[in-house]
């Protein structure tokens, strides 16, 4: 049972939170290769924000955007592993929530073209 009065708090939760990030990152990193390709790709893009005449702003917009398609890729993931935890059998439901999850992946990707696409051109 959870029991919602022994939870850290204050700095103690934010480190601890940290390590499970840590360690979820490190976890990615070693079993996903989509989450490898997008890392490489951001990156690659970071850098290749400074070679066009953007401001600031419109550097951090595209650089968030190969973000939000690695959290979007982080959260997949997550749906993925709940749905394996629940069983590896073939479920419809199961199968559903996986194509889901990476349907939004590729929502991400398409809505990261079109702003780079608007800013650079």
């Amino acid at each position: 049972m959870f029991d919602s009065k022994n939870k850290p708090k204050g700095i103690k939760r934010i480190f601890l939170a940290t390590i499970n990030s840590l360690r979820a990152f490190q976890w990615l990193y070693k079993n996903e290769s989509a989450f490898k390709q997008e890392l490489i790709l951001l990156l690659v893009t970071i850098p290749i924000t400074f070679v066009f005449n953007i401001s600031l702003k419109e550097q951090l917009i595209l650089i968030s955007t190969i973000l939000f398609i690695i959290f979007t890729e982080i959260i997949n993931t997550a749906i993925e592993a709940v749905v394996d935890r629940i069983g590896l059998e073939f479920h419809t439901l199961s199968g559903l929530a996986k194509d889901l999850g990476s349907a939004a992946v590729f929502v991400s990707l398409v809505i990261s073209t079109m702003i780079w696409l608007a800013v650079l051109l």
